[in-house]
């Protein structure tokens, strides 16, 4: 795989991604559908900052309609657009595809890899787990937002070792620590344990993100909904590997009260590394967006529906945050107050 990368979806995770892979010497193009903040980028550099460092990077990128002058195809295409608008982000992604190569990189929240190859063609769909934080709250500015150790989860949807998986992760490293993954789909249901916690708690209260690790009600919520997501990726036939680091089995166990306060604890000293980011859910509330909601607790509720698992927790979250209508949520720590009575029974 050559370095020729296209970025569809310049959010927070895409802008960080991009500025840093194109600070190395990668080369990137940025497009976005976000019109003040393209311009920005064309007018004054990315500038980036948090715990990336502070950097104004000059990048190349195009507004969406834009893309119709591409005239050399990409080797791979990030597509980090949200998760509701994966199926038509991939029609107009594979157009500017290099043959017979190159691949569509799903890096996104929530499990849209099988979407991704349904439309792109399995061969050409590589996954990519994200595990960093960052906020993108000005146009033109992004910043990074956590501390951790491993940026990024790099795995092919059959999950065997392969080249250009190999590649990919020597391009991340140039962003954070990468590695190879032959389990690709739990490595998604962790991630999908800690959105489905963090995202629409967040969203709810208006705490950020190592609030929701340590504010006691937030978290006691939080290792309710991770335990139903546990239970349902297994149940789907998936190990889902560690959260925040923490072996899943031990939010199972806290959820059904062996070991809460112990597990508690951990999360609260994990939270530490975190450097006041606010969850994308939250970000997506602040700025009256459409959440992925349906795309993270949603999908947790339609799978426990159809494996016969219970997932109470998940459909009370994502009833709070459907109650409201897009762009009308205003974060309250009183909004998790239905949440905080289930835990009472």
């Amino acid at each position: 795989m050559s370095t020729r990368i296209g970025i569809f979806g310049a959010g927070a995770i895409g802008s960080v991604v991009g500025g840093l892979l194109t600070k190395a010497g990668h080369g990137v193009t940025l497009i976005d559908q976000w019109p003040a903040h393209v311009e920005a980028m064309k007018q004054n550099g990315l500038r980036l900052s948090g715990t990336c460092g502070e950097h104004v990077v000059p990048v190349r990128v195009l507004h969406l309609y834009e893309a119709q002058g591409i005239q050399e195809p990409f080797d791979a295409v990030f597509l980090a657009v949200k998760g509701y608008d994966t199926d038509w982000a991939t029609l107009f992604a594979i157009r500017f595809l290099a043959e017979p190569h190159g691949v569509i990189v799903d890096f996104q929240n929530g499990i849209n890899d099988r979407r991704v190859a349904k439309l792109a063609g399995r061969e050409r769909t590589l996954g990519c787990v994200i595990l960093i934080g960052a906020g993108l709250y000005e146009p033109g500015h992004a910043m990074r937002t956590d501390g951790g150790t491993v940026g990024f989860k790099i795995g092919e949807l059959d999950e065997r070792e392969t080249s250009r998986a190999r590649n990919l992760v020597e391009i991340m490293n140039d962003v954070a620590p990468s590695q190879l993954t032959t389990n690709l789909f739990g490595e998604r249901w962790s991630k999908l344990a800690i959105n489905c916690m963090a995202n629409p708690i967040a969203g709810l209260s208006g705490l950020g993100s190592g609030e929701v690790r340590t504010d006691p009600t937030a978290r006691r919520i939080a290792i309710q909904v991770a335990g139903e997501v546990i239970k349902v990726g297994r149940a789907a036939g998936y190990e889902v590997e560690p959260i925040f680091g923490i072996p899943a089995q031990r939010f199972v166990d806290a959820s059904e009260g062996r070991g809460l306060a112990e597990l508690e604890a951990d999360m609260g000293e994990g939270a530490r590394r975190l450097s006041g980011g606010r969850p994308s859910l939250l970000q997506d509330v602040m700025r009256g967006r459409r959440t992925e909601i349906n795309e993270l607790n949603g999908l947790v509720v339609a799978e426990g529906k159809r494996l016969g698992v219970p997932t109470p927790f998940n459909e009370a979250v994502v009833r709070e945050v459907q109650r409201h209508g897009v762009g009308t949520l205003k974060p309250d720590p009183k909004n998790l107050d239905p949440l905080a009575a289930l835990l009472a029974r």
